[in-house]
């Protein structure tokens, strides 16, 4: 595999992590990142929507204290993979399905690693999406764990998933579905945000890491996304909600100030997985493995009992 661009001490992870290249079956090129030391598995990061591999570095330190090699992933469309669109701030993908053509890229390769196994599951947001989906077509894992997954998405007001779904539904056969989805940022929620009005995290500190990460490399900043990823990502939400619950053990995570994606729609899935559980955080918001350190420490405890 051929080395990629790392930006190591912006990350702030493990000691001996690299980023590599990896090329998919559609010709696509995306990035994945390896922190290989471990004794007990390895944890596959799936990020969310907007983010990269660098994100996850502390998440990758927490978990080597636990003893896991990780590896995350920068889906197409994000991080410094291929984007698709001449506006490389839209987030966009043509079909929700071309996430899984990564997903199989990303497993074939780090069997070239010889990481310790078992394989364990770490999807947020976006990536509980993705990581469901994932699931269901055989993904080798042995369990898996979600926060705040995209099951579905919170509109505000709640008239605008109506409106949502038809505008994306008369705009994707067209050209318009490359364009911004309308009432979304142009810039990236980190950039033109502020910590005071923020829905990610109540944690200081870990907000201004994030925010830090798109002042020192501003070509990882995603902003809105296109019409054609809503309506792709609405038609994924529905087809998953109607499935059910895949054979996997797994623990997911919901803080009770969500605000991004739907808490309902985890509540749902939830009640209905056999060997699933769903553990609820007072006053944490979004971005659970950035949250503050309280949240934090009872995720990857939760981790440490759930994968042992």
């Amino acid at each position: 595999m051929v080395p990629a661009p790392f930006y190591s001490d912006m990350a702030d992870g493990p000691v001996g992590g690299s980023a590599y290249w990896l090329d998919t079956d559609d010709g696509t090129r995306i990035r994945i990142s390896v922190w290989p030391k471990g004794h007990r598995g390895t944890v596959l990061i799936f990020p969310g929507r907007t983010e990269y591999c660098e994100k996850y570095g502390r998440a990758a330190a927490d978990f080597a204290k636990l003893g896991f090699a990780c590896v995350a992933v920068d889906w197409r469309g994000q991080g410094i993979a291929d984007r698709q669109l001449a506006n490389r701030k839209i987030g966009h993908v043509e079909q929700f399905s071309d996430f899984q053509i990564d997903v199989a890229a990303v497993r074939k390769a780090i069997s070239v690693f010889r990481l310790p196994t078992p394989v364990f599951l770490v999807a947020h947001s976006m990536g509980g999406c993705i990581g469901l989906r994932a699931l269901y077509n055989g993904l080798d894992v042995k369990k898996a764990m979600f926060s705040a997954p995209m099951w579905g998405i919170t509109f505000k007001p709640t008239f605008m998933k109506p409106v949502a779904w038809g505008l994306s539904t008369v705009m994707h056969p067209t050209p318009a579905r490359h364009m911004l989805s309308p009432g979304t940022d142009a810039e990236a929620y980190l950039i033109e945000g502020t910590f005071a009005d923020n829905t990610l995290t109540t944690d200081r500190a870990m907000y201004d890491y994030m925010a830090s990460h798109l002042a020192q490399v501003p070509d990882l900043a995603v902003a809105g996304p296109s019409v054609q990823w809503l309506y792709s990502a609405l038609r994924e939400m529905r087809d998953l909600a109607r499935k059910p619950s895949p054979p996997v053990e797994c623990v997911t995570f919901l803080g009770t100030a969500e605000d991004i994606v739907s808490p309902q729609a985890i509540k749902d899935r939830m009640a209905k997985w056999s060997g699933g559980t769903l553990e609820v955080v007072e006053n944490a918001r979004h971005e659970i493995m950035m949250e503050t350190p309280a949240t934090r420490a009872r995720f990857y405890a939760a981790a440490d009992a759930f994968f042992t």
